[in-house]
């Protein structure tokens, strides 16, 4: 397994973005429950979000992205994505 950071940029459109965003937290709610997203939310700003996935390679986190409804619907201006090796925490195995 692979543990990926993706910080997102929103596109400059509010309404818009309050329009999709019910859609993507129900989308991440899904990943959530199938183990792919440890935690996810905006930054207190409100202008972009960040979430931590745990998938089994980058062809898999960008098939989730792909379907995302914030690539979809066109809310996200830009991402950075980082792979991350998890060393420390409570959700890992002891």
């Amino acid at each position: 397994m692979a543990w990926f950071t993706v910080d997102t940029t929103y596109v400059e459109d509010r309404d818009k973005l309050l329009e999709v965003r019910p859609k993507h937290r129900d989308y991440l709610r899904g990943l959530v429950e199938k183990g792919h997203v440890l935690v996810a939310g905006p930054w207190a700003d409100d202008h972009g979000g960040f979430v931590i996935y745990q998938v089994d390679d980058r062809a898999q986190l960008d098939r989730l992205l792909a379907d995302d409804p914030y690539t979809t619907e066109g809310i996200s201006a830009g991402r950075r994505i980082d792979e991350v090796k998890i060393t420390l925490g409570a959700w890992l195995p002891q």
